[in-house]
């Protein structure tokens, strides 16, 4: 019997059957069993979701064996991977193909099918989460049928299911729409709080992505805004590899995580501490390849609570944070972050049908989460934000369908494919009703 925990440590389990198939086939024979016998089977991936939405009951499916891209459409400009290809590989191989993703997050660890699943976004484009990027699908349903899914074959499911949540079918490949490879020029500049602000729709209107992170205790914004520069890599002008290994390596990754797990011993020292980094942020640019810019490595294990809000309600939520943080009298060492989103068409998307503003909470792995998190999801919900299925939230289902216009629609579908419901688990139990 086997063992599961997630990436923040927040989920475990334990007395697990653990399978790792190569093939469809191999994959509808365990799911055939388990419905069988009465056991339910989670497909697992690298455990990047801060909730139970991945955490397996039975049978957990390890989709290790399950990867690397498979086709390649030069002529609809679509690649279709298996399942369990991570992110950063699948970037990576789509380099060497001269092709990309159109936009991605910032974190690229997770699996193709885990990032889609739960509505893994990034900010600022025309698409700017990973499912509004998927033009097709195959998975196994509850039942062990094989469903091939596009716009011709199976519509409706492409329609819904697009962010699956892992409740209607282990995924098996995944085919996105992407674009010829292309570079993006990189501005990273601090700024005052006031200032950021009050230029916030100016630079989200000039900019093709633009990335946020306030820094709590102080009045000080670092702002990435990044520009297409389009596909001529000649232009290409990275950060000087000694830059890169002092900023991202040793800056935010080494020393950052030192000083938060010893903050969490001082709590006190916190706010000084903020002031004293935030003060050495400095401006810096460069050109890359896209998702050398969007993508960073994070090795500082923390915990998350991310909602979207309607993009006109967004800098209103986030001041109103503000207030009820600084009223508070609590301390946390992690910036927040802000990104927006076009509305896109995936149905249990957080940018469903609108426009939307991005607000993410963090807090080191080993410090106390619930009381940050329980001052500030109120304000979300009083502003109809919709949470990151992945991350930290209280929400039920009678609190989500009213969000989400296809709710009921997800629901019905969710019954079709998985009747004895042989996919689920506790979470997605409370997020969609038993």
């Amino acid at each position: 019997m086997s063992t599961w925990r997630n990436w923040s440590g927040l989920e475990s389990a334990s007395g697990l059957e653990q399978v790792t198939p190569a093939t469809r086939e191999e994959v509808v024979g365990i799911v055939s069993g388990a419905r069988a016998a009465g056991r339910t089977v989670k497909a697992a991936g690298t455990g990047h979701s801060f909730t139970a939405i991945a955490r397996p009951e039975h049978v957990q499916l390890l989709p290790d064996r399950m990867r690397g891209i498979v086709a390649v459409d030069r002529d609809a400009m679509t690649v279709t991977a298996l399942a369990g290809t991570q992110l950063k590989v699948f970037n990576v191989e789509l380099e060497r193909l001269g092709l990309s993703l159109h936009n991605m997050g910032d974190i690229a660890e997770q699996t193709l099918a885990g990032a889609v699943s739960t509505g893994t976004h990034g900010t600022g484009g025309r698409a700017a989460g990973l499912a509004a990027q998927v033009v097709g699908f195959e998975l196994v349903t509850g039942t062990g049928e094989v469903l091939s899914v596009s716009a011709t074959e199976n519509p409706d499911v492409l329609s819904l299911g697009r962010a699956g949540l892992g409740a209607l079918g282990v995924i098996v490949t995944l085919t996105f729409a992407v674009e010829p490879l292309f570079l993006i020029r990189a501005v990273e500049q601090p700024m005052s709080w006031d200032d950021a602000f009050a230029a916030f729709d100016d630079l989200t209107a000039a900019h093709d992505h633009v990335d946020m992170y306030w820094f709590p205790h102080t009045d000080r914004v670092l702002t990435k805004r990044n520009t297409r520069l389009g596909t001529d890599l000649a232009g290409v002008e990275p950060l000087p590899r000694w830059r890169a290994w002092l900023d991202d390596d040793l800056l935010s990754n080494t020393v950052f995580g030192t000083q938060t797990a010893a903050l969490n011993l001082a709590p006190r020292a916190i706010p000084a501490a903020n002031r004293f980094a935030s003060r050495l942020l400095g401006a810096r640019s460069y050109t890359d390849v896209a998702h050398r810019v969007f993508t960073t490595e994070r090795r500082v294990v923390f915990r998350e609570m991310e909602y979207a809000v309607p993009r006109e309600a967004g800098l209103t939520a986030l001041r109103e944070c503000r207030a009820a943080f600084e009223r508070s009298g609590l301390t946390v060492s992690f910036p927040v972050e802000i990104r927006v989103a076009p509305a896109d068409d995936v149905a249990l998307s957080t940018s469903y049908g609108r426009d939307s503003f991005y607000l993410a909470f963090h807090t080191h792995r080993r410090a106390d989460h619930t009381a940050y998190f329980a001052l500030l999801e109120p304000i979300m919900r009083a502003h109809g934000g919709r949470p990151h299925w992945g991350k930290v939230h209280t929400l039920g289902a009678a609190d989500l369908a009213p969000l989400y216009p296809r709710f009921d629609d997800f629901v019905a579908l969710r019954n079709r494919l998985d009747p004895d419901r042989v996919l689920t688990n506790p979470y997605l139990d409370r997020v969609l009703g038993a």
